[in-house]
């Protein structure tokens, strides 16, 4: 449960409903809500009353509101990534026909905030809108290796180090062993620890004074490809992130920009 008052708990509420992925009722929402009965009733209705929840009279249910889709949009807009790399993620799917994954940190996890499909696609769990584990993907890992220490500490103690498949870190001393590898090399790989039979490579998007925005993968299924294939693709994928974090820079830190470039 949020610490952060009334507007925490408002927040809990709608990411309660989020989460179930369909029109939910009221009786279900109280069997995983940690409120009471009538605490609960109460920030629904004021939910639905400010258009963050819709509610279905005939089915008696709730879904999120259509003032969260414009303030979606809005944040999509202003606040990711994904205009300004929309073209780089079109030209690697077009030039290289695999899979294109654009994703940020959200609250030590990652968010992916666009992607393209493969000219031949696969099922997998990752797509726009999706949260997922940092610890065992190549986007997550990829940004957990150049955030700062302290950060990364706050990261690492937010990871669930579940085993997903066997190829799936289980410890912080593994997690850390990997990232350094990452920072040596640039960029980072998924074998198979995510997903059994779906491998990546990836490369942080950062600026030019090295913050940390987000980062891109290329993605595959082990049927059509293996790590050497996308290896080789390594300085493409690079060149792309650094083109983003470049022009995020100039989008949406300008000022920091024109003090780095007085800086040098």
């Amino acid at each position: 449960m949020s610490g952060d008052g009334t507007v925490g708990k408002a927040c809990d509420v709608l990411d309660l409903v989020a989460g179930f992925n369909r029109p939910v009722r009221f009786g279900e929402l109280l069997d995983h809500s940690p409120f009471p009965k009538a605490t609960l009733y109460r920030f629904l209705q004021t939910l639905t009353n400010q258009g963050m929840l819709s509610y279905d009279s005939d089915r008696q249910s709730y879904t999120l509101g259509i003032r969260l889709v414009r303030l979606a949009h809005a944040a999509w807009t202003q606040s990711s990534l994904a205009p300004v790399a929309r073209p780089h993620l079109d030209a690697l799917s077009r030039d290289l026909g695999e899979t294109v994954h654009l994703a940020q940190l959200d609250a030590s996890q990652v968010l992916y905030v666009d992607k393209r499909n493969a000219d031949d696609p696969v099922e997998m769990y990752s797509q726009a809108g999706k949260v997922g584990p940092a610890y065992c993907t190549g986007v997550g890992k990829a940004m957990l290796a150049f955030l700062p220490e302290d950060a990364l500490t706050r990261a690492i103690q937010q990871q669930s180090f579940h085993r997903f498949t066997p190829h799936t870190l289980g410890s912080e001393a593994e997690l850390r062993a990997e990232l350094d590898a990452i920072r040596a090399r640039g960029y980072a790989f998924d074998r198979e620890e995510h997903e059994p039979g779906i491998i990546c490579i990836a490369a942080p998007i950062l600026t030019p004074g090295d913050r940390m925005l987000g980062a891109m993968s290329i993605t595959g299924p082990t049927s059509r490809t293996d790590l050497k294939t996308l290896e080789k693709w390594a300085p493409r994928v690079r060149q792309a992130a650094d083109d983003i974090g470049r022009e995020a820079q100039a989008w949406r830190f300008p000022e920091t920009l024109h003090k780095e470039a007085m800086a040098t």
